[in-house]
């Protein structure tokens, strides 16, 4: 075992931190759920959470910004509401409140604005429970100054809480007139109707 250890270089070592990182994440989507991330609603992740899984979201953040560089950071969906991609600190200290639907992302350093996280999975339909508690938050919050709803790219988690949003408050008659909104803001969205339709039934 010694001889085997020994053998072991730090460029291996290194690889094993982003190989852990990936194990774990994978196993969020076989088994635990947005729970491995261990991120409470203020945004915050435990300690084993920041360094196990920093370097995913290292990746996460990387992949976020190819997709949306060509894109505004946010556009502004109705009254103090705004739809966008993961802030950084400078973005999200112009806003009052955060609505923040990712599981994977960190909450910026230096964050002055109000922030209520809803974590769901990436790349996952969120649960009717969530999507109903993040449409009431930007609901409460939008009454009292400008509101950033957003996940890592502000095209599907985020998306859907605002779409219903729109819908329960009455800016929309239905789903898919809330998602031709979005659009028509200058926001692209890969989301399904039914998503907000079934969360709308829910309650």
């Amino acid at each position: 075992l010694s001889a085997v250890l020994f053998r072991i270089s730090p460029l291996s070592l290194l690889w094993l931190w982003p190989a852990l990182a990936l194990a774990t994440v994978c196993l969020a989507y076989l088994r635990t759920g947005v729970a491995i991330f261990q991120k409470d609603r203020n945004g915050a992740v435990s300690l084993p959470s920041f360094w196990l899984l920093m370097p995913y979201r290292w990746g996460a953040r990387i992949n976020a910004w190819l997709w949306t560089r060509k894109l505004a950071p946010c556009v502004h969906i109705a009254d103090n509401v705004h739809l966008g991609r993961f802030p950084i600190e400078s973005e999200i200290n112009d806003f009052h409140t955060a609505i923040d639907l990712t599981g994977e992302m960190l909450r910026p350093n230096g964050t002055k604005a109000g922030w209520h996280s809803f974590p769901v999975l990436d790349l996952t339909d969120a649960p009717n429970q969530t999507l109903n508690d993040a449409a009431q938050a930007i609901q409460m919050t939008q009454q009292n100054g400008k509101v950033l709803v957003f996940c890592a790219l502000g095209m599907q988690r985020s998306a859907a809480a605002v779409g219903l949003w729109l819908v329960q408050s009455g800016r929309a008659q239905n789903a898919e007139e809330a998602i031709r909104l979005i659009e028509a803001k200058g926001r692209p969205v890969h989301l399904d109707a039914a998503i907000i339709d079934t969360a709308g039934r829910s309650q």
